[in-house]
């Protein structure tokens, strides 16, 4: 039971982990990373010299999608995560860390897969929103462990699922031709099974311990919902951010739309009608609402027709709800799969059900329906290539691709991860900010006062609050903290509390 201060102090692990990283690609951008044609001053001027106006750089037609993105990474995701009671700085602030690391390490990554330019990668506004997909994939697996890791596991998780990432979707886009350009596959289910794949070799036999503080409070869940509203309101931006300009971004935006829309509608009635009084969850409004942004990525760009897109949303907030609500439970009790943010409702399934839905759509694609536009949605059925029926096959061959990466690259991390020079929190002491952060709480009254003329190693035991007393691992008696902490919570909310001074 007791809070070793020792195993998760991050004095030397933290900062020694970030200042590598850094530098480490600080020294690989300035090796083989340089401006793309439309970045660069020379270039883009040769190009203005050809006849291209500075209206016509990628700039003023990607950047706007990137800025929704960007919003999406830091605002939605961070805050999505908030809300657990006492962990918030770690949901925003672990959110921040990994997001700033990962968004780097992935322009390297998808830069080395998509096409090296005289051995050199080239980067514009295309691939910072392709860095910041990747990142999201990466935010949808520490929402499967959210709670139970420090943030030097963290950054080792993104640093190895980045690279696998990376890996999964050049065969999914490069060698199988697939289309997915909302991620589905590659974003949504790579993230969440991967997640799922971590947290199960993670697995705590303990983790009851910290039952109490595996919850939220009203103003969390107020703060989780900021975080909602933004990925709700941008999931069309995200959606649409690669796909080609004109109709098909427009097409995609508005599917989405549509779908976020239905699932909504579905989300709010499955949640109240799955409750015995009725009640609405708040965890099903917070997740399950935004299903149909998932579900609707691999087939947004394709002509899914707008009430398509509301079967598949509609679909989408039912299958999450359920999720919640029934498979939640038997995953934890019968897989042992502790899945701190319910991923697998949120982004496993409705991106499962996006990449069938993807699947089907393209089986279906005909020249009537797509005309010439055939050739931006399905260049290789446009020229000839392979058949509708083909492509529809290779989109289902991605989902089975994408579903083995991710199983077998979480299991491998998973291992790698349970190192214990990582310094993760203990069973006891898991869902808890003070463990990382400066404590923001401060000892009750007299709470020190046992201790005052004690031996240096002396041991007690005091009532105070709980919640007070949980700050007290921060609190120093003759400018020594307490290197061994344990606490018992008791009935009427006081705590019994057990210091040692060494």
């Amino acid at each position: 039971h007791a809070w070793n201060t020792v195993t998760t102090n991050m004095r030397m692990k933290l900062p020694i982990t970030c200042l590598i990283l850094q530098i480490i690609l600080i020294i690989l951008f300035g090796t083989i990373v340089q401006y793309d044609d439309e970045t660069d001053a020379k270039e883009w001027h040769e190009h203005l010299h050809n006849g291209s106006k500075d209206a016509d750089n990628d700039f003023y037609y990607r950047y706007p999608s990137f800025q929704d993105v960007h919003v999406m990474i830091f605002i939605g995701f961070g805050f999505l995560m908030t809300f657990l009671q006492r962990y918030g700085f770690s949901s925003v602030g672990f959110n921040f860390l990994i997001a700033a690391f990962a968004l780097q390490w992935a322009t390297l990554m998808q830069g080395f897969f998509h096409g090296l330019h005289g051995g050199k990668i080239h980067i514009g506004v295309e691939s910072m929103i392709n860095a910041d997909f990747c990142t999201g994939s990466v935010l949808i697996s520490f929402g499967a462990v959210l709670g139970k890791t420090s943030p030097v596991q963290l950054l080792i998780m993104a640093l190895f699922e980045v690279t696998l990432f990376a890996i999964n979707e050049f065969i999914l886009l490069t060698l199988l031709w697939a289309k997915d350009a909302g991620g589905s596959m590659t974003i949504h289910t790579f993230g969440a099974y991967f997640g799922l794949m971590v947290t199960r070799v993670l697995y705590r036999p303990n983790l009851e311990k910290s039952k109490h503080r595996n919850c939220s409070v009203y103003h969390s869940d107020l703060f989780a919902m900021i975080g909602t509203i933004y990925l709700w309101m941008f999931w069309p931006s995200f959606n649409s951010a690669i796909t080609a300009h004109g109709d098909d971004q427009h097409r995609t935006a508005m599917n989405t739309y549509y779908s976020l829309a239905a699932c909504t509608m579905s989300s709010y009635a499955f949640s109240s009608l799955t409750a015995h009084d009725g009640k609405l969850d708040m965890v099903h409004i917070q997740n399950a609402a935004l299903a149909g942004g998932v579900a609707a990525g691999t087939a947004g760009e394709m002509m899914l027709t707008p009430f398509g897109s509301m079967i598949v949303g509609f679909l989408a907030g039912i299958i999450s709800v359920l999720g919640y609500k029934y498979l939640s439970p038997i995953l934890e009790e019968k897989l042992k799969i502790q899945d701190t943010c319910g991923v697998h409702n949120l982004h496993g399934m409705p991106g499962v059900l996006g990449a069938i839905v993807g699947a089907v759509t393209a089986s279906l694609a005909t020249p009537d329906v797509y005309g010439k536009g055939m050739e931006d949605v399905f260049p290789q059925i446009a020229n000839g290539e392979f058949t509708a029926s083909a492509q529809g096959a290779r989109q289902a061959i991605s989902l089975a691709v994408t579903l083995g990466m991710a199983l077998l690259g979480g299991l491998l991390v998973g291992f790698i991860l349970k190192l214990p020079m990582f310094g993760a929190p203990s069973d006891a002491i898991c869902y808890e900010d003070s463990i990382y952060w400066e404590s923001y709480l401060k000892p009750p009254e007299g709470a020190l006062a046992p201790f005052k003329n004690s031996h240096p190693s002396a041991t007690r035991s005091i009532l105070c609050p709980a919640g007070g007393a949980q700050s007290l691992q921060y609190s120093v008696l003759n400018g020594k903290p307490a290197s061994y902490f344990s606490l018992h919570r008791m009935a009427g909310g006081v705590g019994a509390l057990t210091l040692r001074f060494s």
